[in-house]
């Protein structure tokens, strides 16, 4: 859990340091998600590591007492209750929510079972979507801000190139979210409706510094090939695989590129 709990709390801080540079202001700036600003989703990160605590501290018990039966519109009460607030105030709620869930889980090992809105699951995997989560709404805020979902191919004309940070980079913390995602193929074909072949899918892609992941098994001839940060944008469902170089080898594995999604 080390390993993954580490990536997660880097995940958040960095995150966290960018909301830090938005002023007043900024924080009403309309995000690619419909409706929602930043502080929107600010509050969405935040109630949900705050219920995710309470889960991780009451077990099953809380989770059904949620009665969550529609999850977006679950979701939405996290972005209400944030509406009115102060941002510093939406920070601290984040930030203390996240603490929690960390704290839990560091008293855990992998492979003890969580459950979640989305199913049981090991405490690694539950660790892995509190990352997903908040790297894809971090998309999100820093689309609103740049104008962009992907990093730039070089430093802007006025930036130092030696200097310059891409609040965009991918970092090998992606490895968690691509992996969750080959994992979740099934979950994906299954919501589309669709059959899930009986060899599976293998996902091989490139990380930053050329860091080569395979995930999925070695015999299966369905494949999909390419960067890691096209396909972690596609299962978050912030790409569609038309607007990254993504290639597919076989028919089940190019079905999926149309209908993955890692929640």
């Amino acid at each position: 859990m080390r390993e993954i709990l580490s990536d997660l709390v880097a995940e958040q801080q960095q995150l966290d340091q960018f909301l830090q540079t938005l002023r007043d202001r900024q924080w009403a700036i309309s995000t690619p998600a419909d409706g929602w600003t930043i502080q929107d989703t600010v509050s969405h990160l935040a109630f949900t590591e705050d219920f995710a605590a309470e889960v991780l501290a009451e077990g099953e018990k809380r989770l059904k007492s949620e009665k969550v039966t529609d999850i977006d519109a679950w979701t939405d009460i996290g972005v209400e209750q944030g509406r009115g607030r102060r941002h510093q105030e939406i920070i601290e709620w984040w930030r203390f929510g996240r603490a929690d869930v960390v704290d839990a889980l560091s008293r855990m090992i992998g492979t003890e079972r969580v459950h979640w809105l989305y199913g049981t699951m090991s405490a690694q995997s539950f660790a892995s979507i509190r990352l997903m989560e908040t790297w894809a709404h971090g998309l999100d805020i820093k689309a609103a801000m740049l104008g962009r979902i992907t990093p730039l191919d070089k430093p802007p004309d006025d930036e130092d190139e030696e200097e310059y940070d891409d609040p965009l980079a991918d970092s090998l913390r992606l490895r968690h979210i691509a992996s969750l995602g080959q994992r979740s193929l099934p979950f994906a074909f299954a919501q589309a409706g669709e059959e899930f072949p009986e060899t599976g899918i293998r996902v091989e892609v490139m990380g930053p510094l050329y860091a080569a992941w395979r995930f999925g098994p070695e015999d299966t001839d369905q494949v999909i090939k390419g960067m890691a940060g096209d396909w972690c944008r596609l299962v978050v469902q912030r790409q569609s695989a038309d607007e990254t170089g993504l290639k597919a080898v076989g028919e089940y594995a190019e079905k999926a590129l149309l209908i993955a999604r890692a929640y």
